[in-house]
């Protein structure tokens, strides 16, 4: 299955001010010299996919920086590539109004690769996934549209797209940061929220994007998702059934965080110290790449003189 990764990078991050006065939310300094956009892109290069864009806007010059310093080894420019598309660059159009808009300006990407399946991915969370499971259950379910879904507790649901999905993965209803939000089911304490990760057949997303960029909608979370139910086989898949090797007994299974402000990110960077951490960074297995840290090890045979101690 060829996958097509979009990585949405361009957020100001108003929220983590004044950190994000220098750099972009996504280029934020995490720790041992790794930027919170290691996180997504270590996990699409771990699951095997290696044609990647990252739609940049606010601030990019640290995030380039970053990429091409931490970054270039691991990709070889031809079939493998990780680019950086700054609004206008190849259209000549003004800056990405929101999500949408940025992939509505690069749509010609995916018309120029031809791709099975495109992947619009946020650059601005901390988790570890095997991005080809959620594409295995895309494939399955004969999908248009995969959300990946994550249980977080009830109360807070306002700060999410909270998805209300059938016994069989079907998305029936999608409310985006709702005060009453519906629950789930089996467990009346927490709701599916969205991560942010879509698989989209491609000219399903094509299509999508261009109505929404007719009617004025420049946001996946406001003018997207919440039309998919009822006008496309739209599923949501559970991220907490998705397996990555190498994850020990006492860290948090299924563990994923938005670091939307200042007191998040100091709370994850917290769960990942002392001797028992919530989240290892230094998983062998499935590596954060792009820090100080270099495995020794190669997953597949992609970049192997990528990998090597820094």
């Amino acid at each position: 299955m060829k996958i097509l990764a979009l990585v949405l990078a361009g957020g100001e991050g108003t929220r983590l001010h004044p950190l994000t006065a220098r750099h972009a939310k996504p280029a934020l300094p995490f720790a041992d010299g790794y930027r919170i956009i290691d996180f997504v892109l270590s996990n699409l290069v771990n699951s095997g996919i290696f044609s990647i864009y990252v739609l940049a806007q606010y601030k990019p010059h640290s995030l380039i920086e970053h990429l091409a310093a931490a970054w270039a080894s691991y990709f070889d420019g031809k079939d493998h590539f990780l680019t950086v598309i700054l609004p206008g660059t190849e259209n000549g159009a003004g800056p990405f109004r929101g999500t949408a808009d940025a992939v509505h300006q690069n749509l010609h990407l995916i018309e120029r690769h031809r791709p099975d399946v495109v992947g619009v991915f946020a650059a601005d969370h901390v988790y570890r996934m095997d991005v080809r499971q959620m594409a295995d259950f895309h494939s399955e379910r004969n999908a248009d549209v995969s959300v990946a879904a994550v249980p977080v507790p009830v109360e807070y649901a306002s700060s999410f797209g909270v998805m209300v999905i059938g016994q069989d993965g079907e998305i029936h209803e999608f409310q985006e940061k709702p005060e009453r939000p519906v629950t789930i089911p089996a467990d009346p304490t927490r709701v599916y929220a969205s991560m942010g990760n879509y698989l989209f057949n491609p000219r399903v997303l094509i299509d999508l994007i261009e109505e929404a960029n007719r009617r004025g909608g420049s946001d996946f979370g406001l003018h997207i998702v919440p039309g998919l139910p009822g006008r496309y086989r739209a599923f949501a898949y559970d991220f907490s059934n998705n397996f990555v090797p190498g994850v020990t007994p006492y860290e948090e299974r299924g563990y994923w965080r938005d670091v939307g402000t200042v007191e998040a990110l100091v709370a994850v960077q917290k769960d990942i110290l002392g001797p028992r951490p919530r989240f290892n960074l230094y998983n062998h297995k499935w590596p954060i790449l792009g820090g100080g840290y270099r495995p020794r090890t190669v997953k597949d045979n992609a970049t192997a003189e990528g990998w090597r101690n820094g």
